[in-house]
This record gives structure tokens, C-alpha cells and sequence, in this order.
């Protein structure tokens, strides 16, 4: 009789056992630290691709984007090539390339070092992409970037919170791509 109430008591622990992980896959996840945030935007330029590109393919080159006051960098377009850009101010953002493709028009980067109260970000990747226009007679360009907000725990300050992270990236995009059109269909 010891065996087989022995043996119940096994079978009944193996049971709670098996309900609670059960019960575990079931349960909501609570989500906690910050999540990956992604902006996009693109602009038509009437100009062609080609000349789109003679313009922001070098990653040695970042003179199109105002807020650059100089760009000092190794290895041209190589993978591993890197960059400093010098801002308005004098901060400074590091950048490696680790794509790069002239034949499709494309690059993509990181940021290796930047201080959150230039940028608040984290961990930010982009690529810039330049093709025909839908109606064949310009281009488009398109700057893609994910990123994590500047503050890597719960509870960011406002400045560093998911949204400003967005607003920042989104505003530096929708700026760049407004003055390159500009300096490109004007000849400048």
C-alpha cells in the first residue's frame, strides 16, 4: 500500500508540476526596458538617381546634412570604414559602415559613439537608399534607421523616453532630406 500511495503522491506533484508551466505559457508577459524603435521617411527628388547618389554615396561625405560641420573618417567606402562627424557646437558622432552597395544605390551605418544629449539613442543602425521615382523621371531617396530610446531601463526621463528618441531621428531625417532636395534640384 506504501508503493502505490507513494507512487499517487508522485503522479499528483508531477501533475502541479506540469499545470503550473502550463499555466505559465499562458500568462501575459509583462514587457519592461525599452523596445526597438524604427523611423522612415523618403523624399522625391527631380534629379536622377545617379546624381542623387554622386552626392550622398560617400560615407566620408556627410556635408549635405546642415547640422555637420565637418566629417573626418578612414577606409573611404570600405566595410568597416569609419566616420566623426563634427556638429554645430562641436559634439561629435562616431559611425562605422557595414554595407555598402553603389550598384544598388545603398549604405548602411551605425553610430558607434554619441552622447544621449546629442542624440537620444541607443544602439542606432540606418541606411540610406536611393532609387528611380515611381514615375521614372527623378529619384527617391529613402533614410531608414532602428534604434533603441537613450535611457536603457524603465521609467526614462521625458528626454530620453521612446518618443523623444522618434521625434529626434524622425526631425534629423525630414530636415536632411529637405535641404538635400534643395541643394540638389537647385544645382547648389
Amino acid at each position: 500500500m506504501r508503493v502505490t500511495i507513494g507512487k499517487a503522491i508522485a503522479g499528483v506533484a508531477a501533475l502541479a508540476v506540469a499545470g503550473m508551466a502550463l499555466t505559465a505559457a499562458f500568462e501575459p508577459v509583462w514587457a519592461h526596458g525599452p523596445t526597438r524603435q524604427k523611423v522612415r521617411e523618403s523624399i522625391e527628388i527631380n534629379a536622377p538617381p545617379a546624381k542623387v547618389w554622386a552626392v550622398i554615396g560617400n560615407f566620408q561625405d556627410m556635408s549635405w546634412l546642415a547640422p555637420v560641420t565637418k566629417t573626418e573618417g578612414e577606409k573611404g567606402n570600405e566595410i568597416g570604414a569609419t566616420r566623426r562627424l563634427t556638429l554645430t557646437g562641436g559634439a561629435t558622432v562616431d559611425e562605422e559602415l557595414y554595407k555598402f552597395d553603389a550598384g544598388a544605390m545603398t549604405y548602411s551605418y551605425r553610430i558607434t559613439a554619441v552622447d544621449v544629449k546629442v542624440l537620444p539613442v541607443n544602439n542606432y543602425s540606418s541606411t540610406l537608399t536611393v532609387t528611380p521615382s515611381a514615375d521614372g523621371k527623378g529619384s527617391t531617396l529613402e533614410w531608414a534607421g532602428a534604434f533603441y530610446r537613450g535611457f536603457p531601463n524603465n521609467d526614462p526621463p521625458p528626454e530620453l523616453s521612446d518618443e523623444a528618441a522618434v521625434k529626434a531621428v524622425k526631425g534629423l531625417y525630414q530636415a536632411g532630406l529637405e535641404a538635400l532636395k534643395k541643394k540638389i534640384e537647385s544645382g547648389s
